[in-house]
């Protein structure tokens, strides 16, 4: 194991290039000789597009943070998208029946996603929302803003345009088979209803919101069967994807299963 004290000449430099990706996910160094060997990596290493597709509370948005900050990507949370833009039409009092307004939204107001802390944060317009997307409301609503065809057009410009350059971990519903259908590495995460429940009421307990757990489990049924059943881009597992049940997986557990097949794929494309 190469520490931050050992001293590395070019030679050294030269093998852990030959093999860096192997390397890359067994270090944990900063400074010294490890800012030599991340300086190396990002000269060799291919950056990778990595789709994380799978059903509400299977943990996506989680592991891709943190995948995404050991490979030293950046992280996209599309269904943050999704929920900006509803915020913004639950604040004009709008319904899903009002299509085009919503559209509108999508199309006209800035949304950016800003990695910091290793938190992702939610902008629009430059204010900060990203506690205010998480709100009961915005969950029951932002499924059927999911739906409107105009809003996901809009959305997939968006979210290309952010991928394009690589080096990127982006998490969904249909990011392997409808936004990023080439990418690298495609997973495919869910675990059963009652673990997805209880991982979102954790959350919005942590948060200070009081939630209903068997609401909260049907209201993650319901959003399952329309995420499935709509007519674009629905939720569904993408043929090369790698499937993932993360239902008696810890976080790390999780993460570590991901950075293998990382490991695995990055020695052949």
């Amino acid at each position: 194991m190469i520490t931050p004290q050992d001293s590395l000449n070019e030679e050294d430099i030269r093998i852990l290039q030959g093999n860096i990706y192997n390397d890359f996910l067994l270090l944990n160094l900063s400074g010294g000789s490890g800012s030599i060997i991340m300086k190396a990596m990002e000269e060799s290493m291919k950056k990778l597009i990595m789709a994380i597709d799978g059903p509400a509370g299977a943990g996506k948005s989680t592991v891709a943070q943190i995948v995404a900050q050991r490979l030293n990507y950046t992280y996209i949370d599309t269904g943050a998208m999704y929920r900006a833009v509803t915020w913004q039409a639950l604040a004009h009092n709008l319904t899903c029946a009002q299509t085009e307004q919503i559209a509108r939204i999508a199309r006209n107001y800035a949304i950016r996603l800003q990695y910091v802390g290793g938190k992702t944060k939610v902008l629009l317009e430059e204010k900060d929302i990203t506690l205010e997307i998480r709100s009961p409301e915005v969950t029951r609503m932002v499924a059927g803003v999911a739906q409107i065809s105009t809003v996901r057009e809009a959305m997939l410009h968006l979210q290309r345009d952010m991928a394009k350059a690589g080096g990127v971990v982006m998490d969904g519903r249909d990011i392997g088979t409808y936004v990023l259908p080439n990418a690298d590495i495609k997973l495919f995460l869910t675990a059963s209803i009652e673990k997805r429940a209880e991982r979102r009421w954790r959350e919005l307990r942590a948060k200070g919101m009081e939630v209903d757990f068997e609401q909260l489990k049907q209201e993650i049924t319901c959003r399952d069967q329309m995420d499935c059943e709509r007519d674009i881009a629905p939720l569904v597992q993408a043929p090369d994807a790698v499937f993932l049940d993360t239902t008696h997986l810890s976080i790390e557990e999780t993460v570590q299963a991901i950075l293998q097949i990382c490991r695995e794929r990055a020695e052949i494309v």
